[in-house]
């Protein structure tokens, strides 16, 4: 079953989410050479409470920042550290959460830390292609793998036009989302087009596609959270919620325009 939430409620989680962009802008400016992770999860953890919100991630099943910040072959839920300072040429992907009002809103980027190599800011903006085309692919009456298929397709042409085999991440995707981070149904971010539950009109989707530089295969580190590129790969991670409406996908994670 996939909630389907009514109008006011899509408007609901269009607030959690502004609050989310708005902490990812402040981060994403907060983010440069000689700063650590910590300082990026007090900020954005300061950033939402001053919103009159509560960060997703504290406390999820134990899990101990506002933000993950993963940091070059981090793929995802990196635990941010006074001991993790960013370094000219790292790669950045911080994934924030945000409880307004009792619905949540859920975003990643991928930053650039100085001089980032080409090859680098390529795979992350190859990351974001497949996360746009995942969210043109959203529209009511449409099957949840095609999706995953717009996803693929885009990471793949990305790759060759680039003329690298990026590495797809399977165990990790994107999810239903509204009163619970994370809801029915999962989104791989790879398969067959036409497959799965039918989309309909209040449907909330949280998009996200993780690339690598290298190989898929992964490794959760002892901390029981941070999961690294098994190659050592550099990795990217891209992230918008989105409401499936009339009139087509709405982002509910975009940020205010102009």
């Amino acid at each position: 079953m996939i909630e389907v939430k009514t109008p006011g409620e899509l408007q609901a989680m269009r607030a959690a989410g502004l609050v989310v962009a708005r902490t990812l802008a402040a981060v994403r400016e907060r983010a440069q050479v000689g700063v650590s992770t910590a300082e990026l999860d007090e900020l954005a953890e300061q950033t939402i409470r001053d919103a009159g919100a509560v960060p997703s991630f504290k406390g999820y099943h134990g899990f101990p920042a506002s933000i993950c910040a993963s940091v070059n072959e981090q793929i995802v839920h990196g635990i941010p550290s006074s001991r993790q300072v960013l370094a000219d040429g790292d790669l950045i992907s911080v994934d924030c959460g945000a409880i307004l009002d009792g619905w949540h809103g859920d975003s990643a980027v991928t930053l650039a830390i100085g001089a980032v190599s080409e090859k680098d800011l390529a795979l992350s903006a190859a990351t974001e292609k497949s996360m746009w085309a995942g969210i043109e692919a959203v529209h009511a009456g449409g099957r949840l793998t095609d999706i995953s298929f717009a996803v693929q397709t885009a990471a793949e042409k990305a790759g060759r036009d680039n003329g690298v085999e990026y590495g797809m991440i399977l165990e990790y995707g994107g999810h239903g989302i509204g009163r619970q981070m994370h809801m029915d149904p999962f989104l791989p971010n790879v398969g067959k087009p036409g497959k799965g539950p039918r989309l309909k009109v209040g449907m909330a989707l949280a998009i996200e596609p993780m690339l690598t530089g290298g190989g898929g295969e992964t490794v959760e580190l002892e901390d029981g959270w941070t999961v690294v590129t098994a190659d050592g790969s550099r990795a990217s991670h891209w992230e918008h919620t989105v409401a499936i409406t009339e009139d087509g996908p709405w982002v509910l994670t975009a940020p205010e325009e102009g």
